[in-house]
């Protein structure tokens, strides 16, 4: 598989947890939706795996670029994306019911945004 089919595999996976996020997070209204109920911890849960595969994704993309293609998308925050993916890989069980909802409230809509832009530009593969 060549780097930009790789490149394009790994957007697409990002789209898609980013799918099931916004899915997820579709019946919480407040920090507390996700620590008052078994099933709001498994929606946190859910959502924090989430993340960490985004972020992990977010790493092989830009590795794979070079830093270049996420480099031209300053609107958002990659060195915080990935580094959220850091945060709950090694501090699981500190994991911040409202951090998580701050993140799916203001930064989700953004990166999906974003992460669909890159998307057509490698789906039709005369990205350099």
């Amino acid at each position: 598989m060549s780097d930009k089919a790789v490149i394009y595999e790994k957007l697409i996976q990002i789209d898609e947890a980013l799918q099931r996020i916004k899915r997820r997070f579709s019946g919480i209204n407040s920090p507390d939706d996700f620590l008052d109920s078994d099933r709001g911890l498994d929606m946190l849960d859910a959502i924090g795996m989430m993340l960490i595969a985004i972020g992990e994704n977010l790493k092989k993309v830009d590795s794979n670029t070079q830093g270049a293609l996420l480099q031209r998308y300053g609107s958002i925050d990659w060195k915080g994306a990935k580094g959220v993916r850091d945060i709950l890989s090694h501090h699981y069980f500190d994991l911040d019911a409202a951090e998580i909802f701050d993140i799916c409230q203001k930064d989700i809509p953004a990166l999906a945004s974003v992460i669909k832009v890159m998307i057509e530009e490698y789906k039709d593969g005369t990205t350099p």
